[in-house]
C-alpha cells in the first residue's frame, strides 16, 4: 500500500479474495442480512412450478445450454441482436420469466450481491425437486459473463455420433457415466419432430423407417410428425407418458424398450460403452441421486468467480460501467 492509497480501499481489496473465490456451499450465507437466498429463489420456482409442471425442462435444458457454451456464467440470458439466445439451437430454450423472477425477489431483499449465473443454477435445483427429482447440494458463488455471441453456441445436435459425443462431454471435464446420467433430463423433455423425423421417413436415405424403432412407437411418431406437415410439432422424450412429467428412470427403461424418439437416445441403449449404465439406472433405485450428483457437476463448469465477471442487476442485460 503506498501512502497515497486510502486505508480503506486496500481493506476493501482485502476483503475481495474471502468473498468472490472457489465454489462454496452456502456462498451467500450472511451475505444478505437475515435473507436466506436460496429460500427466496425456492419460494418463487416453486409456485412457477405449481403453475407449469414442464419448468424443470425448461429450465434443465438452459443449464445445458448456457454451460456448454461459456460456461455457467449466464451468458445465455443476455439479450442482444447477436446473443447466443439467437443462435439456432437456443430457439427452443425458455424458462427466461422463470429467472427473471427469481432474481428480481433477490434484487428486492438483497441488490447486487447474488449473481444470475447462480441464480440459474439454484432454479433448476428447486425445478428438479418439484419434478419428483429430489433435492442435491450445489455450490454457489459464480459471477456473470459479460460475452455472449451467438457464434460461439456449438452444442451437440441429436444425430451426433458416440464418439462425437464423448468428445464433447470430455472437454467440459464429463465422463461417459456423466453423460448418460445427465441425458436422464430427457425423462421430462421434448423434441421436435425436425430432430427424429428421418427416422420415421427416409432413415440413412433409405426411404423407409428406422428398422430398430418400436412399432408402436413409429405408428405414434407418425401422427404427431405427419410427413408433410407445416408445423414443428414435437413429441416426449419418455414415451410413458404418465412420467412425462416427473424426473425418474423411466427414460431409460423406454429407450431399452427400443422407444428412443431421436436417434442418439437409441444408440445410447445399444452401445456397448453406456449400455451398462443405461441398464443400472433403468433397474437401480437411486437415479434421483446419481442425477442430481451429475446436473451439479454440469453445474461447476468453466465458473467465473474472483473479479472475472459481474453480478448482473438484469440477468438480460450487462452492467452499465461509468
Amino acid at each position: 500500500m503506498t501512502k497515497t492509497t486510502p486505508w480503506f480501499i486496500f481493506f476493501y481489496l482485502q476483503l475481495l479474495p474471502c468473498c468472490f473465490g472457489a465454489l462454496q456451499y452456502e456462498f451467500y450465507k450472511g451475505k444478505c442480512g437475515s435473507y436466506d437466498v436460496e429460500d427466496i429463489v425456492h419460494d418463487a420456482v416453486s409456485k412457477k412450478c405449481q403453475n407449469d409442471p414442464t419448468t424443470s425442462a425448461a429450465l434443465l435444458h438452459m443449464l445445458f445450454h448456457d454451460c456448454f457454451v461459456n460456461g455457467c456464467d449466464a451468458s445465455l440470458l443476455l439479450d442482444g441482436k447477436d446473443s447466443e439466445k439467437t443462435a439456432f439451437p437456443s430457439f427452443t430454450v425458455r424458462g427466461y420469466d422463470v429467472i427473471d423472477e427469481a432474481k428480481a425477489a433477490v434484487e428486492e431483499l438483497c441488490p447486487g450481491v447474488v449473481s444470475c449465473a447462480d441464480i440459474v443454477v439454484l432454479a433448476t435445483r428447486d425445478s428438479v425437486l418439484a419434478s419428483g427429482g429430489g433435492k442435491y447440494k450445489v455450490k454457489t458463488g459464480r459471477r456473470d459473463g459479460n460475452i455472449s455471441l451467438a457464434k460461439n453456441v456449438d452444442l451437440p445436435p441429436p444425430f451426433i455420433s458416440m464418439q462425437e459425443a464423448i468428445t464433447r462431454f470430455a472437454a467440459k471435464g464429463l465422463n461417459v457415466q456423466d453423460m448418460v446420467h445427465l441425458l436422464g433430463a430427457h425423462t421430462v423433455g421434448v423434441a421436435h419432430c425436425s430432430s427424429f423425423k428421418d427416422r420415421l421417413y427416409n432413415f440413412t436415405g433409405t426411404r423407409k423407417p428406422d428398422p430398430a424403432m418400436n412399432p408402436l412407437l413409429l405408428r405414434s411418431l407418425k401422427h404427431q410428425c405427419p410427413k408433410n406437415a407445416k408445423v414443428d410439432n414435437t413429441a416426449n422424450l419418455d414415451q410413458n407418458l404418465p412420467s412425462s412429467t416427473v424426473i425418474d428412470n423411466s427414460y431409460y427403461q423406454q429407450i431399452l424398450m427400443n422407444k428412443g424418439v431421436v436417434q442418439f437416445d437409441q444408440v445410447l441403449s445399444s452401445h456397448p460403452l453406456t449400455k451398462p449404465t443405461v441398464t443400472a439406472l433403468a433397474t437401480g433405485p437411486d437415479f434421483s441421486k446419481i442425477f442430481g450428483e451429475a446436473v451439479a457437476k454440469m453445474s461447476d463448469i468453466e465458473v467465473l468467480t474472483n473479479m472475472e465477471g459481474e453480478i448482473r442487476s438484469s440477468c438480460r442485460a450487462r452492467n452499465k460501467h461509468m
